[in-house]
């Protein structure tokens, strides 16, 4: 069912997208509309996880680290039946993670410093866990596309003023309102959409690790270190922001423009009655990680690979 409505939902932006296009230039701009929509979603698609990666200035995480994070990462894909991913670390004391990627053979997870000094090593493999499962149901893919599609529609609907067809089919006012109900709208979408499928994630991770209530525990540490930590990259870039585990921003007004993510309560509690319902079945993954291995920050953006 999250695929249906997933899929309901995103012909919904593509719909809303081709209106936006037909009201500024007639069943031109509709067309005209969805070539650049299609144009823009393959190009973002290709490049997704670069992009993402260089906006939060992760740095890769090599095999062997002493973290261990690697090999915890590669125990946890075979677990979820994929290839290991590439691994990330982004310096800043939030705690989350994100994964990025087009499909699973080109995939990474990305994990910040303040996440490893947060959790445990059971919370740790919790969360990567959640993350893998975003691979596995390329909502990677889906949800860099419905950012795509929402940033477009923004884009259009701005244009809309200096059309005249638009304002000759609607007037002023209505070119006006456009202007702000179909971003709204297209962010609606876009949330119902990152919703929908951190659910389905949250459950699917569960699984992968065996475990619901490492998952459970660790995003409540998550938001609360949310919502008390700053996060400056993802605040340089909330269309970001439903990428990650738990939704990265609170430092300013606008922020709550982009509540992509379920209330954390809720989905602890699903978790949690999955547990009861005996779902903590999986073997154990890999050594704890000790603290006196998490090495420091590194403050240099020219810092190299974690090793």
């Amino acid at each position: 069912m999250g695929y249906v409505k997933t899929a309901m939902l995103m012909a919904a932006m593509t719909a809303l997208f081709m209106g936006v296009g037909y009201l500024i230039g007639g069943s031109g701009g509709a067309v005209i509309a969805l070539v650049v929509a299609a144009g823009m979603n393959v190009f973002t698609w290709w490049n997704s996880d670069r992009m993402v990666l260089r906006m939060h200035n992760a740095q890769p995480v090599i095999p062997g680290d002493r973290m261990g994070l690697h090999a915890l990462t590669a125990d946890l894909a075979r677990n979820a039946g994929l290839p290991a991913p590439a691994v990330y670390l982004i310096d800043t004391p939030q705690p989350n993670a994100f994964a990025t990627g087009r499909n699973p053979a080109n995939a990474a997870v990305a994990v910040t410093s303040g996440l490893i000094r947060s959790l445990s090593r059971e919370e740790l493999a919790g969360v990567i866990a959640h993350e893998l499962a975003h691979i596995r149901n390329h909502d990677t893919a889906i949800m860099t596309v419905t950012a795509t599609f929402a940033g477009a529609i923004s884009m259009l609907a701005n244009f809309a003023l200096f059309f005249g067809g638009s304002r000759e089919r609607m007037g002023m006012v209505g070119t006006l309102a456009m202007m702000f109900l179909a971003p709204m709208a297209a962010a609606l979408v876009q949330m119902a959409i990152s919703r929908t499928r951190e659910y389905a994630a949250d459950k699917a991770g569960a699984e992968i690790c065996g475990q619901p209530l490492w998952l459970a525990s660790a995003l409540e540490k998550i938001a609360m270190g949310a919502a008390r930590i700053d996060n400056d990259a993802a605040e340089r870039n909330p269309a970001t922001a439903h990428m990650f585990i738990i939704n990265p921003l609170h430092a300013h007004k606008r922020d709550q423009l982009f509540a992509t993510h379920p209330a954390t309560e809720n989905r602890v509690a699903a978790l949690r009655a999955m547990a009861g319902r005996g779902g903590q079945t999986a073997r154990p993954v890999a050594q704890p990680i000790s603290s006196s291995r998490i090495p420091k920050t590194r403050k240099s953006r020219r810092a190299g690979p974690w090793t």
